[in-house]
């Protein structure tokens, strides 16, 4: 039995067809398997883990991370809790700072900035609920003045930033976030 050159034809089209959409499918859900670059990745080309590394300036198609301001210098941090508590300690000469905790997904876990906290210097503790805990027993002496942040994300990284109202004050801000710390406490 043959087959007619027109239904040949339309079988071969819808064969080619049904190949190019399971082609496309596959692709698509490979896409994420395939991609390892995060923010948190990205992070770590900037410094060590566990102390704050400045940003490069924002400059076009050349961010360190996604969607910066250009009006603010940048600086990171990235972070393993299994290391214990982390205490971020900066003091910034600017009217205006800000930071950001994510976890290793890039998703936003706490914001804060020297408005919200009502100093002008940046005193922060982040940690566990299993070590809060431990620390409630024998908390520091200075537990009064940090801002607690309790979270279950293990890994992550805090994103600081601080504004920059005129370029004469750029290289005291530098100086200032790359002085800022990050670190466990003991």
């Amino acid at each position: 039995m043959t087959l007619s050159r027109r239904f040949s034809t339309t079988l071969g089209a819808i064969a080619i067809l049904f190949l190019a959409v399971v082609i496309h499918i596959l692709v698509v859900f490979g896409i994420p398997l395939n991609v390892q670059h995060s923010a948190y990745d990205n992070v770590a080309t900037h410094g060590p883990d566990r102390q704050f590394n400045l940003l490069p300036d924002v400059r076009p198609l050349e961010e360190a991370l996604p969607d910066l301001d250009p009006a603010m210098k940048h600086a990171a941090c990235r972070f393993q809790l299994a290391d214990g508590p982390i205490l971020f300690d900066a003091g910034i000469p600017t009217t205006f700072w800000s930071i950001g905790l994510f976890n290793a997904a890039g998703e936003a876990l706490y914001s804060l900035n020297n408005r919200t906290a009502g100093a002008d210097r940046l005193s922060m503790l982040v940690l566990t609920p299993a070590q809060l805990s431990i620390l409630r027993e024998n908390p520091p002496e200075n537990l009064e003045d940090l801002i607690v942040i309790e979270t279950d994300e293990i890994s992550g990284f805090a994103l600081l930033r601080a504004y920059v109202p005129h370029q004469s004050k750029a290289e005291s801000i530098d100086r200032a976030l790359q002085a800022a710390s990050c670190g466990v406490i003991s």
